[in-house]
Parts: C-alpha cells; structure tokens; sequence
C-alpha cells in the first residue's frame, strides 16, 4: 500500500513537471531591447526575482521620500504601421491608467500640468503581434472545449504575442529617481487569447504598470516580493468605478465586468475600452 502511494506521488509530482515545462516552453519570447527614451541606463542590473527578462535601478531613498506623481502618457518606439493607430492608443492608455491606479495606493496622483516629486513616463520599445486567426481558433477550442469538459482548456500555443516597455521615474531636477526595463510574452496559461493583433499586448500592459508601481511604492525589487493582495481602490477601479484622484480620469476608466466577459469569449479590446477619458489632454501633451 505505501509502495503504491509514493509511486502515485512521483508520478503526481512528474505530471506537475511536466505541465510546469509546457507552461514555460509555450510563452512567447520578447527581448528586452534598450530604447531611447531613458534618460540614463547606467547602473541597471538584472532582477534576480523573475523568470522573464527584466533590469531596474531605484534610488530607494529618493522614491520612499517622494509623494506626488505626475503620469506623462506612454509613448511609442515602434513600426506604428504594422498596428491600427486605434489599437495602439489602447494600449498606450491601458499602461497610463494601471499606472495610475496602482501608483494611486500610496502617492497622490497630480494632473499634467502641476509639479510633482516624481514624473512617470514610459515607452513601449516593443510588440509582438497576436495571431488574430489562431487566437479565434484558441477562443473556439478553448470554449467548445470547456463545455464539453467541464474543466478549463489551456490556449492553443501558437500565435502568442508580447509586449516591451522601458520606463522612468524622474525628480523635479530631471534626475532619474528609478528605471525599468521590462518584456513579457503571452503563455496558453494565463493569458486569454483575443482576436486582436494587440490583444496579448493590451492584457500584459497591466502585469508591467504592477511591477513598475510596486518598484516605486516599495522603493525594492519588485520581482523578489510576494505576490500582494490588491488595495480596495484598485479593484474599485479594476471593475469600472472612478479613479482615487482625479487626474487619472483622463486615462478613462477601465471596462469592468464588460470587459472580463469580452476576453473570456476572445473579443478585442476595442469592444469594451473607451480609452482616454480626455482625448485633448493627451493631444496636448504631445
């Protein structure tokens, strides 16, 4: 009987490996490319808490101290023709808004035009493209096949896309207080696939504003921290409700309840995301 039972186990924690392996071997892989928007890359190190390429400097002292941040809309250093100007703006907005919403539980957020201790801005460096035809065939399989089941179906692990960002949090004199350079590819686990070709980018925009915010919440490392429970006024927010401060209203508000039934049925972004609230604020700031 003890015999059967360890031989159960193993196979358990073999079936476990195995899924583990498949799980990291479908994701798709985005370098970590070095634009220009930075005003500084000297003494960026590689995180030793991630998986994923990342690299970050914080100057710990600096963003502990600091207490109001202004958001400069995220720009682009990309090919834009190979993307709808549309989709891209929804992504570019969809990083503003998680950005301000996470930033929101410790700093107040202040409008464009009023001085803050930190200015936040990032760029995207990179995207990689969603396979629109095989996330509808993904979508299809993966809802034909749950109701068959009864169990959740993994996305097919084809067509994946991905998002690079590089970010930076300066002070009033213009000198860099922390930086990031951040890439993330989609996974058949846990991104849902939408027909989109900036469907993964657009839903791994928020993974990248969690781990910036938390860098300059904390003033650490945020690859080497636990997991942390969202505060109430980012799940306010995550489900549409109005923003803590009003300076994030003009990145909108975010789809909600909406927006979570559209991706489980792989519809794309542009479905539900009304993007900026505030479309001549954004305008002017370019």
């Amino acid at each position: 009987m003890i015999l059967k039972l360890r031989q159960l186990a193993r196979r358990r924690r073999a079936a476990l490996c195995v899924a583990l392996f498949s799980w990291l071997s479908a994701c798709t892989s985005v370098p970590l490319p070095e634009g220009n928007s930075l005003s500084s890359h000297a003494g960026m190190s590689p995180s030793r808490g991630t998986l994923m390429p990342a690299k970050l400097r914080v100057d710990s002292t600096a963003v502990l101290t600091a207490q109001t941040v202004r958001i400069v809309p995220t720009s682009t250093q990309i090919d834009s023709r190979a993307f709808d100007p549309n989709d891209l703006a929804l992504v570019t907005n969809a990083i503003d808004r998680a950005l301000c919403t996470d930033l929101s539980d410790r700093f107040k957020i202040v409008a464009i035009n009023q001085p803050a201790d930190l200015i936040v801005h990032a760029t995207v460096t990179n995207i990689v493209a969603t396979n629109r035809s095989a996330a509808a065939t993904s979508t299809v399989a993966s809802l034909g096949g749950s109701a068959a089941l009864g169990i959740p179906i993994p996305r097919l692990p084809i067509g994946l896309g991905g998002l690079a960002i590089e970010a930076e949090a300066v002070g009033e004199d213009g000198l860099q207080r922390a930086a990031m350079l951040w890439s993330r590819g989609a996974n058949m686990i846990t991104t849902r696939a939408r027909v989109s070709a900036v469907g993964d980018a657009y839903s791994l925009s928020s993974a990248f504003a969690t781990a910036f915010s938390r860098m300059l919440v904390t003033g650490k490392d945020p690859f080497n921290r636990m997991l942390a429970i969202p505060s109430m006024q980012r799940l306010r927010a995550s489900l549409g409700g109005d923003p803590k401060y009003d300076a994030c209203k003009a990145f909108g508000t975010a789809p909600g309840i909406p927006g979570i039934v559209a991706a489980r049925f792989g519809l794309p972004p542009a479905w539900t995301d009304k993007g900026a609230g505030l479309p001549s604020r954004r305008g002017a700031a370019h």
